[in-house]
């Protein structure tokens, strides 16, 4: 496959380097630039006229969502993925709307990273190696890959809900531990259902947990993401 431009739109530079360590993975990937607010993005990718975005939501002069209008009108050909902590459904109903590839859900694992970039390119290669089109091949474009994704698709075990795991997510860092009564303060809940759902993020290994030492030499378990 030929090499696929990308920009990487996130404010977080420490993020923006984890993203592009995760673009690393497929050799077919060149990250051309970095930016830290919405200008830059537009700016960056009307200079580097790039094939791929990686685009976040939540930027200091203007939302990710907000842009994709502007996107879609002068680089309609652009391929878009948003890689956020938003987990509003106006912004994914949006994002749908213009057409992104993917909307990723902080934190995101390199497995999740890898399955929705490989699903990617796979969709790009159907259209590079297809000389004719029936229904077949469309049914392999829109009906395989979201059947698929479905059969994939692990129901969450009794006591998680998914709007309090989304909110859990969104709060860990990769290099910063946080205990369960951080998190819990953060999100405001108990202690108790912190730990839970910081638990089960370490069993499905979007987490890890290590054992520090506080001032007064007491253990205590922090989480960080993966």
């Amino acid at each position: 496959m030929k090499t696929i431009k990308a920009v990487i739109a996130e404010d977080d530079f420490r993020v923006a380097q984890v993203h592009e360590k995760f673009l690393g993975e497929f050799p077919c990937f060149k990250v051309v630039g970095k930016a830290l607010n919405a200008k830059e993005t537009l700016q960056l990718v009307r200079e580097k006229k790039p094939d791929f975005l990686l685009l976040d939501v939540y930027f200091p002069d203007r939302l990710g969502v907000d842009l994709l209008a502007d996107l879609r009108l002068q680089f309609p050909h652009l391929d878009i993925m948003m890689i956020t902590a938003a987990a509003e459904k106006d912004f994914i109903e949006k994002a749908l709307h213009y057409g992104v590839e993917h909307y990723f859900i902080k934190p995101v694992s390199l497995d999740q990273f890898k399955r929705a970039i490989k699903k990617y390119l796979d969709k790009k290669s159907l259209f590079q190696t297809a000389d004719t089109v029936d229904q077949a091949w469309v049914d392999s474009l829109f009906g395989a890959a979201r059947q698929e994704a479905a059969s994939k698709e692990t129901p969450l075990p009794k006591g998680i809900d998914a709007i309090t795991l989304g909110k859990v997510k969104a709060v860990l860092l990769p290099d910063q531990g946080q205990s369960a009564e951080q998190v819990a303060e953060k999100i405001g809940a108990s202690r108790t259902t912190a730990r839970r759902y910081l638990e089960y993020l370490v069993s499905a290994h979007i987490c890890r947990a290590e054992v520090e030492y506080g001032i007064v030499g007491r253990p205590e378990r922090k989480y960080y993401l993966v």
